[in-house]
């Protein structure tokens, strides 16, 4: 199921890119991070060496980073609650699935998966309710 491979690589990709520019961008603390983005600073700290959220790169495409940096800004301003953030990540990876960016994963998850015939994340009625 795509939102299995999602789960395992596309959220802790955006989390990462979402972490590093907090700390990059932002030089806020990694308990700081850990708090907006409702995870430990353990996570942060694994996300910004690239020990996690590398399976993917998904800011590939000008419009999935500048979604991200967009959640950055809204979280340094207090803008988004927990609920928000969630509905922001979920956008995120939808569009990371509409084009095709998390295909590669899907084929290594399933090697049966004939990723030029699937149409399963492109399909606006098969993903996320948003």
């Amino acid at each position: 199921m795509p939102c299995e491979v999602a789960v395992k690589s596309v959220i802790p990709a955006i989390r990462a890119f979402i972490s590093n520019e907090l700390t990059q961008s932002y030089k806020m603390k990694q308990s700081d991070v850990a708090d907006l983005l409702g995870i430990t600073q353990a996570a942060v700290s694994k996300y910004n060496r690239q020990v996690r959220g590398a399976a993917i790169k998904i800011d590939q495409t000008q419009e999935i980073q500048a979604m991200m940096q967009e959640i950055s800004k809204q979280l340094t301003e207090q803008q988004l609650s927990g609920p928000q953030l969630s509905i922001k990540i979920c956008e995120v990876c939808k569009v990371v699935r509409q084009k095709g960016l998390m295909c590669l994963l899907c084929k290594r998850s399933d090697p049966t998966l004939d990723v030029k015939k699937c149409y399963v994340c492109k399909s606006e009625k098969s993903t996320c309710r948003n």
